[in-house]
C-alpha cells in the first residue's frame, strides 16, 4: 500500500537532534584543527543554520521540549563542574575565590543593575532582575577558554571557581530580584515571597549536600557495582534536580553543584572515572546547548535594540566587570598582573541565556514593557565576550606573562643519565622540559645540568597542585620500573592525548606471557631499546644532538650523512616536538630539527 508523505517545512526531531550533535562536535574539531575558540565556531553554526539558512529552527522542530532540555543540559554542566571544585587544588587561589564569591557577588549585581538602568535605559525592575542573572561568568565558556588559553595555574583556578560557584548564585540572585518585584506589582505579601526563597535555598542546599555525601558513602562501602556508578550518578542527579527546582525554580542549579563539590572531596576510588565520563558529557551538552541557543536567535527581536545596547555592553566589560574584580581582590595577595586577567576576563554563556528569557518572560506576565529587551541583551552581551574573549584571552594572558608556555613542552618521567642527556638536548633547542622521578637521587644528573625537576610521584596531587603541567604537551614515561611507565602513560593518556604520552622499550616485551592489551601503557618511544640499554649507549659515549633541515641540506642529504643515528624527534619552528621511530613519520617540511642519538666514533653504523 502506497503512503502518501505531507510535505513540511518543520524538521524532524531525530534529525534534529542529530544536526544539533553533528554540528556542535564537528564545531569543536574544527576549532581544534583551526587553532580558533570553539565558543566562537560554535556560535557561528547555530546562526548560520538558524536565523540566516533557517534550516533549523529549535522552536518549530523540537516544541515544548526545548526548554527542559535546556535546563537539564545546564543542570549536569554545572554538576560537572562541581565535580572539579576539589578544595585540595585550590592552595594560593583560595583566598581570592573566596573575595570573588561572596565580595564579588553582590558588588557584581551592583553594578551590573547600574550598567542596565544607565547603559541600556531599562527599568528598576529589569535591571535589577537582570543585573542578577549577570553575576555569572558561564562555565560552559569559561571551560573551552581555558583549555585553548593555557593560563598559569592559579588564574585559570580563580576564572574556573568563579563561574562555577557564582553560576547558580546569579540564579538565586534573580529569584530574589523577581520575588521584590512581585510583591511590588502584586498582592503578595513580602513575608511570604521572603519565606519561599529561603526555604527554597535551604532545601536545595540539604539536597545536595545529602545526596553527594549519601552517594559517595554507597560508591565507598560498595553498595553499587562498578557498571551502574555513572546510570545511578546520572538519575540521583535528575531527580534533585527536579526536586529542588519543584521547591523554588532555579535553586535546582544549587542544589547540583553542591553535590558535585560534595562528590569531589569525598577521595572516592572511582573519582576519576566519574569525573572523565562527565567531561565527555559536557563538551557533548555546551556544544548542543549553544548551537541551540544561538539557532533560536530572533533577529526581530533584536531589531528592538538601539545604540543603547552598546553603551551597555562597554559599561559591562570595561567598567563593571574590572571594577568589581578589582575591589573584591584588593588586598587578597593575588598579584596585580593576575587580577588584572581575571577583571577583563568575563565572558557570559549559556545560564545567562537561558535564565534571562525566562524571566523576561515573566516579567512581561506582570507588565513590565521593556522586560522584552532582556533576552535580546543577554544574547548581544553573550555573542560580544564569547567573541571578543576567544580571540584576545591567549593573547592578553602572553602578554602578561601569565601563560604556562608558548611553546609546548616535553615531561619526562625518569631520572638518569640518558633521560637527563636527551633532557639537555631538547632544552638547548628551546623546548620546556620537566625530568620527574619517585627517587630524589635519581634527579641528581638532572639538577647538576640546571635542569627543572621534581621528586615524587608524577601522578600525585602534590604534582597537580605544585607544576604548570598544561606547559607540557608531550609525556615519555621512562624509569626503569616497567609497571609504573605502564601506570603513568595508561593514567595520562586521556590528559595528554595518547597520541601524546610515549613509554620506552618494556625488558620482557618479546615475551608473550608479560605483553600487555593495546589499551594500556603509551606509543613505543624512539629506538627498541630498553632503559638499561639506553644507559648503556650513554656510557659507550652516545650523545643526543639536534641538527636543523635547510633547503640545501633536506632530510635525505642528513639519512647520508648521519647513517649511524637513531632518530628520535622532529623540533617545528614553533617549538612543538614530535616524537618518532622512523624517516617515514618526518613532516614534510624544509624548517625542522632533527634529534637524533649518535654513536660515538668508532662504532658500526646501526639501522634507524
Amino acid at each position: 500500500m502506497a503512503m502518501a508523505i505531507e510535505h513540511t517545512d518543520a524538521m524532524a526531531p531525530v534529525m534534529a537532534f542529530a544536526l544539533v550533535g553533528a554540528l556542535g562536535v564537528g564545531s569543536q574539531w574544527l576549532a581544534w584543527r583551526l587553532r580558533m575558540p570553539a565558543i566562537v565556531m560554535m556560535l557561528g553554526a547555530g546562526v548560520l543554520i538558524g536565523p540566516v539558512l533557517g534550516v533549523f529552527d529549535p522552536a518549530r522542530d523540537i516544541g515544548p521540549l526545548m526548554g527542559p532540555i535546556i535546563s537539564i543540559a545546564v543542570a549536569i554542566i554545572l554538576f560537572e563542574g562541581g565535580l572539579t571544585l576539589n578544595f585540595h587544588a585550590l592552595q594560593d587561589a583560595q583566598k581570592g575565590v573566596r573575595r570573588l564569591v561572596f565580595l564579588g557577588a553582590p558588588l557584581g549585581w551592583i553594578s551590573s543593575t547600574l550598567a542596565l538602568r544607565y547603559g541600556a535605559g531599562v527599568s528598576w525592575e529589569s535591571a535589577a532582575v537582570f543585573g542578577g542573572i549577570m553575576i555569572v561568568t558561564g562555565p560552559t565558556v569559561i571551560a573551552p577558554l581555558l583549555r585553548t588559553a593555557r593560563l598559569s595555574r592559579r588564574p585559570a583556578a580563580l576564572l574556573q571557581w568563579e563561574a562555577i560557584v557564582n553560576d547558580p548564585i546569579g540564579a538565586l540572585a534573580a529569584v530574589l530580584a523577581f520575588e521584590v518585584v512581585l510583591v511590588m506589582n502584586t498582592a503578595v505579601d513580602m513575608s511570604s515571597a521572603a519565606m519561599t526563597l529561603v526555604i527554597g535555598v535551604l532545601v536545595a542546599t540539604a539536597l545536595g549536600l545529602i545526596a553527594g555525601w549519601g552517594l559517595a558513602r554507597s560508591f565507598k562501602r560498595g553498595l553499587v557495582p562498578e557498571y551502574m556508578k555513572v546510570p545511578v550518578l546520572f538519575a540521583l542527579l535528575l531527580g534533585i534536580f527536579a526536586l529542588s527546582d519543584h521547591v523554588l525554580h532555579e535553586s535546582g542549579l544549587l542544589a547540583v553543584t553542591i553535590m558535585g563539590i560534595v562528590i569531589a572531596n569525598a577521595n572516592l576510588p572511582s573519582y576519576v572515572e566519574l569525573r572523565r565520563f562527565k567531561e565527555h558529557a559536557t563538551v557533548l551538552l555546551v556544544s548542543g546547548v549553544f548551537i541551540l541557543l544561538a539557532a533560536g536567535l530572533d533577529f526581530a527581536a533584536l531589531a528592538k535594540l538601539d545604540s543603547r545596547a552598546i553603551w551597555f555592553v562597554v559599561l559591562v566589560v570595561l567598567v563593571a566587570r574590572p571594577l568589581t574584580v578589582m575591589i573584591s581582590l584588593l588586598g587578597s595577595g593575588v598579584p596585580i598582573k593576575e587580577q588584572i586577567l581575571v577583571a577583563f576576563t568575563g565572558p557570559r554563556g549559556v545560564v545567562l541565556v537561558a535564565v534571562a528569557g525566562l524571566f523576561g518572560e515573566r516579567l512581561l506576565a506582570l507588565g513590565i514593557a521593556d522586560a522584552a529587551l532582556i533576552g535580546p541583551l543577554a544574547f548581544v552581551l553573550v555573542a560580544t565576550t564569547v567573541v571578543l574573549h576567544g580571540f584576545t584571552l591567549s593573547p592578553f594572558a602572553r602578554a602578561l606573562g601569565l601563560t604556562a608556555s608558548d611553546t609546548p613542552g616535553v615531561l619526562i618521567v625518569g631520572g638518569a643519565k640518558w633521560t637527563t642527556a636527551m633532557a639537555v638536548a631538547l632544552r638547548d633547542a628551546d623546548v620546556p622540559v620537566l625530568v620527574a622521578d619517585l627517587n630524589y637521587s635519581h634527579l641528581r644528573p638532572a639538577r647538576a645540568e640546571g635542569l627543572e625537576t621534581f621528586s615524587g610521584d608524577i601522578l600525585s596531587e602534590a604534582a597537580e597542585n605544585r607544576l604548570e603541567l598544561m606547559r607540557y604537551e608531550t609525556l615519555i614515561a621512562a624509569t626503569d620500573n616497567d609497571a609504573y611507565n605502564t601506570l603513568v602513560a595508561t593514567d595520562l593518556a586521556p590528559e595528554y592525548g595518547r597520541d601524546n604520552v610515549y613509554q620506552i622499550l618494556r625488558e620482557k616485551a618479546d615475551s608473550a606471557r608479560h605483553q600487555l592489551p593495546s589499551t594500556l601503557g603509551g606509543r613505543h618511544f624512539g629506538p627498541e631499546k630498553s632503559h638499561a640499554e639506553l644507559e648503556k649507549m650513554i656510557a659507550e659515549g652516545w650523545r643526543f644532538a639536534t641538527t636543523g633541515l635547510t633547503e640545501t641540506f633536506g632530510l635525505s642529504d642528513w639519512i647520508e650523512a648521519n647513517p649511524e643515528c637513531h632518530l628520535i624527534a622532529q623540533i617545528a619552528e614553533n617549538g612543538a616536538v614530535k616524537f618518532i621511530r622512523n624517516s617515514d613519520e618526518l613532516t614534510k617540511s624544509a624548517n625542522l630539527r632533527l634529534l637524533a642519538l649518535r654513536a660515538p666514533d668508532g662504532i658500526k653504523p646501526q639501522s634507524t
